[in-house]
């Protein structure tokens, strides 16, 4: 599904990321831990095509096809989706509208999509305007239930959102990736996740997601180099006990 080769970024001058080689197959969510400032959100920025973020070099390429240097609607229509940590407010567009124009062609019943998130009084309301935490984050995956993107990106999905709305954020995003079809009948875990038409990349500073979603791999991103890829559960359970400085000492050896 996602691709990236020996990727180099720089914002004002600055490299912010170097070499990273990251691969999400398809059907499978990845999360990435770091501290704040290590470049998640920047990568995150890069791979839905963002200006102010220059690559200088490698290569990001999408269900086959390179978008190194394609615009962000051109990712769109091709099927990356993005939720913001901290979303803009937009003034004089109803929440309603964004929610249909993420759509696109697709006919998507938008009040049955927002009672399923609690949602139903904020469709009127400009977008994000006076909204908190939790009501940010059901806005953000509304709109990408009414978009269904291939790849998922998702920043700090948990920030700012109380123990009921991590729950409910949990569940939707699950139902967003197919999270809900399980091993049975001697299914294995493979052919699970190939019956998945869906992929993520999730960033997380608290890896509390990690208790309402599932993960098929970790990797850590410091300083603007990935330094550790294995079980996600395994690398939160390390980063707790120990830090991150010493999880990329591990990883070093």
């Amino acid at each position: 599904m996602l691709l990236i080769e020996d990727l180099k970024v720089e914002v004002g001058n600055k490299t912010i990321l170097s070499n990273v080689n990251m691969e999400i197959p398809k059907g499978e969510t990845h999360v990435l831990f770091g501290p704040n400032g290590s470049g998640k959100t920047s990568l995150m920025m890069t791979l839905m095509g963002f200006s102010g973020y220059k690559v200088t070099n490698g290569k990001v390429t999408f269900k086959g096809e390179d978008i190194t240097y394609m615009p962000v609607y051109e990712r769109a229509r091709l099927g990356i989706g993005m939720s913001f940590q901290r979303p803009p407010t937009i003034n004089g567009l109803k929440t309603r509208s964004i929610i249909e124009i993420c759509a696109g062609d697709r006919s998507v019943d938008v009040e049955n999509l927002s009672r399923q998130l609690n949602f139903s009084d904020f469709l009127d309301r400009d977008v994000n305007n006076n909204f908190s935490g939790g009501e940010i984050k059901r806005s953000e995956l509304l709109q990408l239930m009414a978009q269904q993107p291939d790849l998922v990106l998702l920043d700090e999905p948990e920030s700012g959102v109380d123990l009921e709305n991590i729950i409910l954020i949990g569940d939707t995003i699950n139902t967003l990736l197919d999270k809900r079809i399980k091993p049975y009948n001697g299914r294995s875990h493979k052919e699970v996740v190939e019956a998945r038409t869906k992929s993520a990349l999730v960033i997380t500073h608290t890896g509390n997601i990690l208790d309402y979603i599932t993960a098929d791999n970790g990797q850590v991103l410091y300083n603007g180099v990935l330094c550790c890829s294995r079980n996600a559960r395994e690398i939160l359970r390390w980063i707790r006990e120990y830090g991150y400085q010493e999880c990329v000492r591990c990883a070093s050896y």
